[in-house]
C-alpha cells in the first residue's frame, strides 16, 4: 500500500466516525486504523448496527467528504490531551490509548469539521480526496483484541484512489463470496465444525479426507524425492521438554493450558492452593505437567538426539505431518484458514554449516513445485527477521546474524521480489515466508522455511565431525504447505471448490439413461474403480439435463454419459465440466484411461 492510498484510507476510519457520531452521538469511540484492504473503526454503542445503518452512515459520510472538510494536526501535552479527551465525552477508550504513547513522544489529534480525534496521523488535506470508499460489514472486535474485555462493533469500509479500483475490489469481493470455503466446504460435503466438539477443531468428512489425502499422498512423493525419513509423535509432551525449547514461556500466549499430573493436582488440592496460582507454581517447576504440542521441532529435537552421529550420516531429514494445537482466540477464528488445532506438513533437517545453503536450496525448490503443480506460481517473498531491541528472542547475536545472512542469500535465489520485516522472526529465527496470489488476486501466506543455530544449542545436539570432535549441527524448519487445515480452505477458494482431477474427491459420475442401460453402465463404473478412479453412478430416473446440473452443481469435473446407442456399441460419451460440452464418444477403457493419466500427471 503506497503512502497516498493509506493516507486515504486513514481518512476515512475518521470520516466514518464523525458520521457515526453525528447519527449516533452517544457512540464511545475506540481505535480505527488503516489496513492492507481498507479502514475500520470500533465502537462502543447499545445500538446494534444494521446493513440499513450502514447505508445511513455511508450517506453521512459522503455529505462530510462534500463539505470538503480540512484536516487540522495539532500537538497537545498530556494534560491538554487528557482534558479535551473528557470535554468530549470519550474518555471510556481513549485515556487508554493515551496512556499507549511513552512519555516523550508527541501527542496529537487531528480535527476534520466538528470531529477531533487522538491520531499519529498522517492524513489527505481535505476530505475531498476521499473519491472512492464503500462501508462494507459489521463485526464484533473485542476491545485491544483480549475476549476477557468488552466487545465493541467494529465497522469495516474500503476507499481507493479511483473509482475504477474501488470497483474491481469490490468485484474481487463478490467473487470471494461465492468461492468461501466455510460455503463451499458445506455444500461439497468435506469438513464440518461442530460447537460440540469445539470451535477451531475440523471434523473431516469422506470427501473432506480423499481431498486431504491426495495432498498428503503429493507431498510424500515429493519427500521420498529428497531423501527424507517419516516420523510420528506424540499430541501431548511434558512441559519441560517445551521449557527447553523455549516455546514455554516465549510461546506461552498462543498455548493451551499445561496438564497438570494428577498426583500434583492432587497435593495442591490438599494444601487448599487457589487455583489462580496454578500457573506460577507450573511456572516455577513447582509442579510438573504436559502440554498440547504447539510445535512438532522439540520432537523431532528428540529423535535426532537418540542416535549418535558422525558428519556422514547428515543431513538428517525427518518429516511428520504432525497435529498441533494452539490457543486462537474465538474471534479470530476463520472457518479452516484459522483454527486451534491442524496438522502440519512438518520436516526438520539437521545439517552441517557447509549443507546449509544447499539445503536451504532443496527446501525452497520443494516449496515452489508444490506451488507450481497447483497453479498457484505468482507469489511473493517475505524475510521476518529478529528485532535487537526485543526481549522476545533467544540465542546469541552471532548466531542470529548467521542465520538471517544464510535467510538473505536464499531469498536473493528466487529471483523474486522479496521484503524484510523486523521483529516478525520465530523466537529462535529468521524465517522466509512465501505470499502467494490466487486466482482472483488474493493473497494468502502459504510455505515458510526457517533456519535455526538456536534449537540445536538448547538441546545441546551434536554430531562427530572428520576432525573426531562434537560439533553443533545447524536445523531448518519448513512447511512448504503450513498446515493442510488453511492450506485446503484457500485450495477451495482458489479452485471456487472446482477441483483438477487429482483432487477431486469425485472424479467421474456414470450417467445412463434409462433402466435398460444400468446393466452396462454397472460394468462400466466397476471398470473405473477397479483402475483406482474415484467415481459415482447417478441411476436416478431424472433427465439428462438434470443430472449434468446436479453433476456440475456438486463439482465432479467428468461425466460419462451411457445412452442405448452407447450401450449397444460398448461405449461411452465424455463430457467435461471444465468445457462444459461433449468431448465424443470413446470406448470406456479409453475414457477411463485418459481420466487416469490426467489424474496421474496432476493437470490442473
Amino acid at each position: 500500500m503506497n503512502e497516498e492510498l493509506h493516507k486515504i484510507r486513514h481518512s476515512a476510519s475518521h470520516v466514518l466516525a464523525a458520521a457515526v457520531l453525528r447519527l449516533f452521538p452517544n457512540a464511545k469511540l475506540d481505535i480505527g486504523p488503516a489496513t492492507e484492504t481498507g479502514f475500520y473503526y470500533d465502537f462502543d454503542l447499545p445500538h446494534k448496527f444494521t446493513a440499513e445503518d450502514l447505508e445511513k452512515i455511508e450517506a453521512e459520510m459522503k455529505k462530510i467528504i462534500s463539505e470538503n472538510q480540512r484536516f487540522e494536526k495539532r500537538e497537545l501535552s498530556r494534560e491538554e490531551a487528557e482534558k479535551l479527551i473528557r470535554e468530549r465525552g470519550q474518555e471510556e477508550y481513549k485515556l487508554g490509548r493515551l496512556a499507549d504513547i511513552p512519555d516523550g513522544e508527541k501527542i496529537t489529534f487531528y480535527t476534520n469539521g466538528d470531529f477531533c480525534d487522538l491520531c499519529a496521523g498522517p492524513h489527505v488535506d481535505y476530505t475531498k480526496r476521499i473519491k472512492a470508499f464503500k462501508l462494507l460489514t459489521v463485526a464484533g472486535a473485542y476491545h485491544r483484541g483480549d475476549e476477557n474485555n468488552k466487545q465493541l462493533q467494529r465497522i469495516y469500509g474500503t476507499a481507493f484512489e479511483s473509482k475504477e479500483d474501488l470497483q474491481n475490489y469490490l468485484t474481487q469481493l463478490e467473487e470471494a463470496k461465492k468461492r468461501d470455503h466455510r460455503k463451499l466446504g458445506k455444500e461439497m460435503g468435506l469438513f464440518v465444525i461442530d460447537d460440540r466438539v469445539g470451535q477451531g477443531l475440523i471434523l473431516w468428512k469422506p470427501k473432506g479426507a480423499i481431498l486431504r489425502q491426495s495432498l498428503q499422498d503429493f507431498i510424500l512423493e515429493l519427500l521420498r524425492e529428497q531423501g527424507y525419513s517419516q516420523v510420528f509423535t506424540p499430541h501431548i509432551g511434558k512441559l519441560g521438554l517445551f521449557k527447553t525449547s523455549g516455546h514455554f514461556p516465549y510461546y506461552k500466549e498462543s498455548q493451551f493450558v499445561p496438564i497438570v499430573e494428577r498426583d500434583d493436582l492432587q497435593r495442591l488440592a490438599s494444601q487448599n492452593v487457589p487455583v489462580s496460582q496454578f500457573e506460577e507454581k507450573i511456572e516455577n517447576g513447582d509442579v510438573s505437567g504436559f502440554l498440547l504440542k504447539p510445535m512438532n521441532c522439540p520432537f523431532h529435537v528428540e529423535i535426532y538426539k537418540s542416535d549418535a552421529h558422525s558428519y556422514r550420516d547428515l543431513p538428517v531429514r525427518l518429516a511428520e505431518f504432525g497435529n498441533v494445537y494452539r490457543w486462537e482466540q474465538s474471534g479470530e477464528l476463520n472457518g479452516m484458514t484459522r483454527v486451534r488445532g491442524f496438522t502440519q506438513d512438518d520436516a526438520h533437517i539437521f545439517c552441517t554449516p557447509e549443507q546449509l545453503d544447499a539445503e536451504i536450496q532443496g527446501c525452497l525448490d520443494l516449496v515452489k513445485k508444490v506451488f507450481t503443480t497447483i497453479g498457484m506460481s505468482d507469489y511473493r517473498v517475505r524475510i521476518s527477521l529478529r528485532d535487537p531491541d526485543s526481549d522476545k528472542y533467544v540465542g546469541s547475536d552471532e548466531n542470529w546474524q548467521k542465520s538471517e545472512d544464510a535467510i538473505r542469500k536464499a531469498a536473493r535465489s528466487l529471483g523474486v521480489p522479496f521484503t524484510e520485516e523486523l521483529g516478525e522472526a520465530a523466537f529462535y529465527g529468521p524465517k522466509i515466508d512465501f505470499v502467494v496470489k490466487d486466482v482472483i488476486g488474493r493473497e494468502w501466506q502459504l510455505g515458510t522455511v526457517q533456519v535455526d543455530y538456536n534449537l540445536p544449542e538448547r538441546f545441546d545436539i551434536t554430531y562427530t565431525g572428520p576432525d573426531n570432535k562434537q560439533h553443533r549441527p545447524i536445523m531448518i524448519h519448513r512447511a512448504p504447505f503450513g498446515s493442510l487445515e488453511r492450506f485446503t480452505g484457500v485450495l477451495i477458494e482458489h479452485f471456487g471448490g472446482n477441483f483438477p482431477t487429482w483432487l477431486a474427491p469425485e472424479q467421474v459420475r456414470i450417467l445412463p439413461l434409462g433402466e435398460d442401460v444400468i446393466g452396462y453402465a454397472d460394468e462400466v463404473y466397476k471398470l473405473a474403480k477397479k483402475a483406482g478412479l474415484r467415481v459415482s453412478m447417478d441411476d436416478s430416473s431424472e433427465k439428462l439435463g438434470a443430472k449434468i446440473r446436479k453433476a456440475e452443481t456438486e463439482k465432479v469435473p467428468h461425466m460419462f454419459v451411457i445412452g442405448k446407442k452407447e450401450a449397444e456399441c460398448k461405449m461411452v460419451s465424455v463430457r467435461s465440466r471444465l468445457r462444459k460440452e461433449f468431448e465424443g464418444v470413446k470406448s470406456a477403457e479409453e475414457a477411463v484411461e485418459q481420466i487416469l493419466q490426467d489424474a496421474k500427471s496432476r493437470r490442473l
